[in-house]
């Protein structure tokens, strides 16, 4: 027999499914749960945000992720870890919804056009609805494909004016490893832009989060658009934004962009 055949025949019968690693997934997640530290983890999160938690640090987190990636690697494509994501992202903990992402984030390379449609139907359905499983998915696998499709970022620009706040979170952090980077910063700057009206204190974070990093790459240029915008920005916006400046120049920008 062709060894080459026999090996493939093999790994079809050894493959797991994803049901059998989300199933996975849970066990050990529970094995490790801390109901005293799942307490306190909850008690950090807004009364909107609809969060349960294992009490996982987050290194026991992404040794789960680790481990169950290395058992399907050999057999997995990017669209079995979107089903894995389908799946887990109905859980209310945390930490399950962080494993389907960290094992997505691993096929980075192979992402499908059909992730960006599939990561809007995750957030606006709130499958992802704290601030948390947003960056963890965002941050890393979102990010990854924007860079690997760069075509989509002008569809990714009109997130921001989505009703759903994940969604518009989502068109920001999207961005972090980008802008720190030095990358897409003309929509990076259109996108802020175009979220300083929204009445949203998670919203007004990532935004300062996301022109933060944009000013690691370009400190004038954050330095420049807040001097022009002014007023017009949240001040917690600003305070994130300023963070990486000096304090003598930290204390000048919170004068000078303050309201009348």
């Amino acid at each position: 027999m062709d060894m080459s055949k026999r090996g493939k025949r093999e790994a079809s019968k050894t493959k797991l499914s994803p049901e059998e690693v989300a199933r996975l997934a849970r066990e050990a997640l529970a094995a490790m749960s801390d109901p005293v530290r799942a307490k306190g983890v909850e008690r950090y999160f807004k009364a909107y945000e609809t969060v349960k938690s294992y009490g996982i640090p987050a290194a026991g987190v992404h040794a789960v992720a680790a481990d169950l990636y290395a058992r399907v690697k050999p057999d997995w494509t990017a669209q079995d870890a979107m089903a894995l994501c389908d799946m887990l992202f109905t859980d209310a903990e945390l930490e399950a919804k962080a494993v389907a992402s960290l094992v997505l984030g691993r096929f980075k390379t192979s992402f499908p056009p059909s992730l960006f449609a599939k990561a809007k139907t995750w957030l606006s359905r709130d499958m992802l609805a704290n601030w948390a499983s947003v960056d963890v998915f965002c941050t890393d696998s979102l990010g990854a494909f924007l860079e690997r499709y760069p075509a989509y970022i002008e569809r990714i620009k009109t997130w921001a004016r989505h009703p759903n706040r994940w969604v518009k979170r989502a068109s920001l952090v999207s961005f972090i490893k980008l802008a720190r980077k030095g990358e897409f910063l003309p929509a990076v700057y259109e996108i802020s832009e175009s979220v300083l009206a929204v009445d949203d204190d998670l919203v007004h974070k990532a935004n300062g989060w996301l022109l933060r990093e944009s000013g690691k790459a370009d400190p004038a240029r954050l330095e420049a658009y807040l001097l022009s915008r002014g007023p017009a920005i949240p001040r917690t916006t600003v305070r994130y934004a300023i963070e990486r400046f000096p304090p003598s120049k930290r204390k000048a920008l919170l004068i000078k962009t303050k309201p009348a």
